[in-house]
């Protein structure tokens, strides 16, 4: 493996382009390659061992790529798979889960709201999380339909704004002050989100934090690409390239391929 190797990330469909981006802006000399399974999104509503089978079908794929760390930019597959995928390969992984420690230990009103799929907040890892903050109240709400109207490009829908207002509505009703976004597709929601939220309610996603965590172990494991050069990004789908193509809007290469 060597430094030249590129960062691989997977997630359920474009949603983990939002921790993409966070990456590519922190380490602008690495090489990076994605897989957007959207063939097979949502993951929140598949069964834990559904989840695993496609973690590891994404993630060798990404090992055939050569790449030299994975990052599952994916919530509902970080919560159910990354304790498997690590006992099964050597590689180095990143996960992304529900930014709830910092927004417990900031809240105010001892009550913080979070939005993410089902996968996730049923997941034994969200629970463990949680149950270190026990005294700060947790409003969890399933992000139904959320994440088809993103992967369909609908992102400025009726459908999204509707779907938000009856998710969120509940959350300022019960006097939260911090919004977690549980899933890597929410953050492309933000403009929505913040019209709803009184202003005061500050929003968490996972995206910089994960950026940071994979350049601190690349540094650890000395295999950060220091070199200036003109950094290779490919992006892999299974299903209508269309969406992606949208959410990048740069010129990337983009690979419909079936995996």
């Amino acid at each position: 493996m060597t430094k030249n190797n590129p960062i691989g990330l997977f997630d359920s469909g474009i949603g983990g382009t939002s921790i993409w981006k966070e990456i590519h802006e922190l380490m602008p000399n690495e090489d990076t390659i994605y897989l957007a399974d959207s063939k097979n999104a949502p993951y929140g509503q598949k069964s834990k061992e559904e989840i695993i089978q496609l973690s590891i079908k994404n993630t060798e794929f990404l090992l055939n790529q050569n790449c030299k760390i994975i990052v599952v930019a994916c919530n509902t597959a970080t919560t159910n798979a990354i304790k498997e995928l690590r006992a099964k390969y050597q590689v180095p992984f990143i996960g992304i889960e529900p930014a709830i420690k910092p927004a417990a230990l900031h809240s105010k009103t001892q009550t913080i709201g979070i939005l993410a799929t089902q996968g996730t907040l049923n997941s034994e890892l969200f629970h463990q999380t949680a149950q270190q903050f026990h005294e700060t109240k947790i409003i969890e709400q399933i992000g139904h339909g959320l994440v088809p109207l993103i992967e369909e490009g609908k992102i400025n829908s009726p459908q999204i704004k509707q779907l938000l207002n009856k998710y969120l509505q509940p959350m300022i009703e019960a006097n939260i002050d911090y919004l977690v976004l549980g899933c890597s597709h929410y953050p492309y929601l933000l403009p929505q989100i913040k019209k709803i939220l009184p202003k005061h309610i500050k929003i968490i996603d996972s995206g910089e934090a994960v950026a940071k965590q994979t350049k601190n172990i690349l540094t650890e494991i000395n295999a950060l690409n220091t070199e200036n050069h003109q950094p290779k990004n490919i992006f892999f789908t299974n299903a209508n390239p269309t969406a992606i193509e949208k959410i990048l809007k740069d010129n990337y290469p983009i690979i419909k391929k079936d995996f």
